[in-house]
């Protein structure tokens, strides 16, 4: 269980500080002829993506990959994880996340005249806190919608009836368009952790986080189930008969 949660605890911290370090850092980059060069927003859903693939293929085999609380939750509904790993997860997760938040605090205020509160610091929220200036109910129901979806693609592509080997990839690949698909009106969260670890430094988000625990996991709750009621895996009973 310590390399587990360790995995757990270093994958989220890498996500938080890769993924929300290229939206306060690297998504608008201005030279000094004031041309844009920064990545945009499809190169920060590309750099969550993109890092949630690589630690999987890291540390996937150690703790199953999840780096998000959310995910865990979905796991243990669907039967894919013990339940008495998901409180300790949920602590590894939080825990990591967060120190990514406050090294990423670090190496931005190292820039002069930065403002975690002004430049947004990568937060989720609604109202003035969306980059969309989207209501409550919208916030709330994207982020439900997205994370239901991110965990049937998870459930998916690890289920042991899925092509081996490509499940790292189809979940980078599905975080990366979820994200382009809502950081307008919410942010993109679709993870506890990754709210709560930037948050810390925004008083008025912070505020607003409660939205961003409730609405990935009631995402991720439907989608467990969903998925095990849904698509059973029935091979061991078949084989069981053929057995027999």
């Amino acid at each position: 269980m310590v390399s587990r949660l360790t995995a757990e605890c270093l994958g989220t911290f890498a996500l938080v500080s890769i993924g929300c370090g290229a939206a306060v850092t690297a998504a608008a980059f201005l030279t000094p002829t004031k041309v844009n060069i920064g990545i945009g927003l499809f190169g920060v859903a590309a750099a969550f993506g993109a890092t949630v693939t690589a630690m999987a293929y890291a540390v996937g085999h150690i703790s199953g990959g999840h780096f998000n609380p959310a995910v865990t939750l979905g796991a243990a509904l669907a039967g894919r994880i013990e339940w008495s790993a998901v409180l300790p997860y949920w602590v590894a997760q939080l825990v990591g996340g967060s120190l990514g938040g406050v090294v990423l605090y670090v190496i931005a205020s190292g820039q002069s005249g930065f403002s975690a509160v002004e430049s947004g610091f990568a937060t989720n929220g609604f109202g003035a806190l969306s980059p969309g200036g989207y209501g409550l109910f919208s916030v709330f129901l994207v982020e439900v919608v997205v994370t239901c979806l991110f965990l049937l693609v998870i459930l998916g592509s690890t289920d042991d009836r899925a092509p081996e080997g490509f499940a790292p990839v189809a979940i980078g690949v599905g975080l990366t368009v979820l994200i382009m698909a809502s950081v307008t009106v919410s942010n993109a969260s679709l993870s506890p952790a990754r709210s709560l670890a930037v948050t810390w430094f925004v008083p008025d988000a912070l505020g607003q986080v409660w939205v961003f625990f409730l609405a990935p996991l009631a995402g991720a709750a439907i989608a467990g189930v969903l998925y095990k009621v849904a698509f059973p895996n029935t091979s061991e009973e078949v084989l069981e008969r053929e057995e027999a």
